[in-house]
């Protein structure tokens, strides 16, 4: 399974930004979590299509599972 973690943002225009991480580890601590999205919007690290980030909407762990068909 494949594990990604979203970190859900806000931008200037109000309007929800993601940033997707691939392989998320399997023990994230919310906190740490919490503190690294603050820190990417105190120093301004993305510029999204609607402006700068300006607050946090949530995180979340998205777990994919894959099954490859047999299509012969």
């Amino acid at each position: 399974m494949a594990k990604k973690l979203e970190l859900i943002f806000v931008n200037e225009e109000n309007k929800i930004t993601k940033l997707t991480v691939d392989n998320a580890a399997d023990d994230l601590d919310p906190q740490d979590v919490k503190a690294a999205m603050e820190s990417i919007i105190d120093k301004n690290v993305f510029l999204s299509g609607g402006g700068e980030l300006v607050g946090i909407s949530g995180a979340r762990v998205v777990d994919t599972q894959i099954q490859v068909l047999d299509l012969e």
